[in-house]
């Protein structure tokens, strides 16, 4: 009787190592890396009008993003060209790359920089970077509000004249996804002179996004650029409002 009973003891101490080993870490007994993957779309929108006048709008940007515990990466680029009867109306380009590290759940500093070119407002190039601090004030699984503050340098030509100054920067970002298939985002920021506050720029966007597929998307936003100082014989003023077709992977 000895045999069988060794025989049962050995095999349920077998299975016992068994389930231990099957209920841990999975079969190799290392914990898979979680990955935090780079999510992007590419935009583009295209408005023709034949007649009595001949219009022409057509924008495409990038966007791409990457969150972990710890580090968020921003990044983006695009451009708009449009003309009238032959004549050009539109023709910016910008882009713009921010990484922010967080210190907590809400609390995070960053390091931002933004370019761009608008050849109808005179402007050859505005360059703008520098560090902040921001705060989520909401931070939800469907909806974050973010509150940033922080300075900078800019170099710009505008008018065809030189110029360089240090910078405030104050910006606010939102974002509200109701569901799978529908978002909303809004965003701002004011960029002064340091000693002269009344040169400054405020960029504003709202947009609204709807999901057509899994990975096509149609989204109608307004995009406007303020500038209180523009080049000579130039608006202050600078707004689009842009339907595109967006593809996400």
């Amino acid at each position: 009787m000895k045999k069988p009973v060794a025989t049962i003891l050995a095999a349920a101490g077998i299975m016992v190592a068994f389930a231990e080993t099957s209920t841990n870490t999975g079969s190799t007994g290392v914990v898979p890396e979680k990955k935090y993957p780079w999510e992007s779309s590419v935009s583009a929108g295209l408005t023709l009008t034949r007649g009595n006048s001949q219009t022409m709008l057509f924008t495409v940007d990038y966007l791409t993003a990457k969150k972990t515990p710890d580090n968020e990466y921003l990044f983006g680029i695009g451009g708009a060209y449009g003309n009238q009867n032959s004549k050009d109306t539109v023709n910016n380009y910008k882009a713009f790359a921010q990484w922010n590290h967080l210190f907590s759940e809400r609390l995070y500093g960053y390091l931002r920089a933004d370019a761009l070119r608008d050849r109808i407002a005179d402007l050859d190039y505005r360059l703008n970077f520098g560090p902040g601090v921001g705060y989520y004030l909401i931070k939800d699984t469907n909806t974050f509000l973010a509150a940033e503050a922080g300075a900078g340098f800019e170099f710009q030509r505008l008018g065809g004249k030189d110029d360089s100054f240090a910078t405030v920067r104050l910006a606010e970002r939102f974002e509200h996804k109701f569901n799978d298939h529908a978002r909303l985002w809004q965003n701002v920021e004011f960029l002064p002179q340091v000693d002269k506050f009344d040169n400054c720029v405020v960029n504003f966007e709202i947009g609204i996004e709807a999901a057509l597929t899994k990975s096509f998307a149609l989204k109608t936003y307004l995009d406007d650029t303020y500038a209180n100082r523009p080049a000579a014989g130039r608006q202050k003023n600078d707004a689009k409002i842009v339907a595109a077709v967006s593809y996400k992977f």
